[in-house]
């Protein structure tokens, strides 16, 4: 099967005032504050539709614009791209993102599909008014994606009575277009993987060397043969492309120093209320940090965990991962200028080149 290429659309720029700026703060925690730019959400969405890749995750957290809402206008704008909405558990009924799914992928020719989530911040889903706890998030959902799936299948009217929902005479109006994909499912608990195994057609694998990556791969696609289903596996990637391998490391050491230098600066405060922040915490990952700590910590891990190089080291990097199990790829990077997109360009088609496919079956 040919490898999937993934981008993202977000609901505006990231912060900073130049380009520059902005590469370095993708590497930066989130902000809270997200505007809603209708202009960068069709651009970004259309450069992602020329530059040949195949989907989009449009993202989403408490205090962000709606993602179903930015995922329509993505749409509209483009013609071949599909976007996969993050949801996230709790902040409706499934009967109701059931709806929301099947108009969305009918409005756009089969093209919508939704990235479930439990929440990994107790913080941010309590912002929604979600107040149980990660454990109990993980076994509503599992009665949430059963209650779904049937409220975009079901033939007849149906009850359910369950320990989170009670629904009555429920039936679909309408269904998504006739394929085989509509929900990813992500979690590197053993709750996350069964939930992805039973419910869902893409698993989000986390960020882990080959070997574990490789592990956790087999250890999803048992659980799901169990359940008599085949899932795909999705990986994220943050990316820094230039044009040699040396002329990538130096480009992230400026971007690192620039990075720092930023979330030090009038907006510190901004960037230690993150939501990946809380989650740090809660995790007790910055604990014994001060505010300003935990984000120059956040900020350098993101780029000790980037690919940076040329886009041919980046793509043998990322055939590396094809020959483990992989089938979809996000390439998270910055498209601020003319030379990131003509990098990403080249990329992507190296990625499709007939040598990669022929590689991938070697095994590497």
């Amino acid at each position: 099967m040919e490898l999937e290429i993934r981008g993202g659309v977000r609901a505006a720029p990231v912060h900073g005032r130049t380009p520059r700026e902005r590469q370095a703060l993708r590497f930066a925690p989130d902000l809270r504050e997200r505007a809603a730019d209708p202009g960068h959400v069709a651009r970004t969405a259309r450069e992602n539709e020329e530059d040949g890749l195949d989907s989009a995750l449009v993202v989403q957290s408490s205090s962000w614009p709606d993602p179903w809402l930015v995922a329509t206008w993505a749409l509209a704008a483009t013609s071949r791209l599909r976007i996969a909405v993050a949801h996230r558990v709790g902040t409706t009924a499934p009967t109701v993102a059931a709806r929301q799914l099947a108009t969305l992928d009918r409005l756009s020719g089969g093209r919508a599909a939704a990235h479930v989530i439990v929440g990994s911040s107790d913080l941010d889903v309590a912002r929604d008014g979600d107040l149980l706890g990660k454990q109990d998030r993980y076994r509503r959902a599992d009665e949430y994606l059963t209650l779904l799936r049937r409220s975009l299948t079901a033939e007849e009217e149906f009850d359910h009575s369950g320990e989170f929902y009670r629904v009555q005479g429920a039936r679909p109006g309408l269904r998504p277009e006739p394929r085989g994909e509509l929900l990813s499912f992500g979690g590197s608990s053993p709750q996350g993987v069964r939930l992805a195994a039973r419910h869902a057609e893409v698993y989000a694998v986390p960020a882990l060397p080959l070997p574990d990556t490789r592990r956790r791969i087999t250890e999803v696609r048992e659980a799901a043969a169990g359940f008599g289903r085949v899932v795909r596996i999705w990986r994220h990637l943050t990316l820094v492309l230039a044009d040699t391998d040396e002329a990538a490391r130096d480009k992230v050491r400026e971007l690192r120093r620039e990075a720092l230098r930023l979330t030090a600066g009038p907006d510190g405060h901004r960037f230690a209320q993150a939501v990946a922040l809380d989650r740090d915490r809660e995790r007790g990952r910055a604990a014994e940090e001060r505010p300003g700590e935990q984000v120059a910590a956040y900020v350098r891990r993101s780029f000790a965990a980037a690919y940076a190089g040329s886009p041919a080291t980046v793509a043998r990097r990322i055939n590396l991962l094809r020959a483990a199990g992989v089938d979809i790829v996000q390439l998270d990077l910055s498209t601020e200028t003319d030379q990131d997109r003509a990098l990403r360009r080249e990329l992507v088609a190296l990625l499709r080149s007939p040598a990669a496919a022929a590689a991938r079956q070697r095994g590497w």
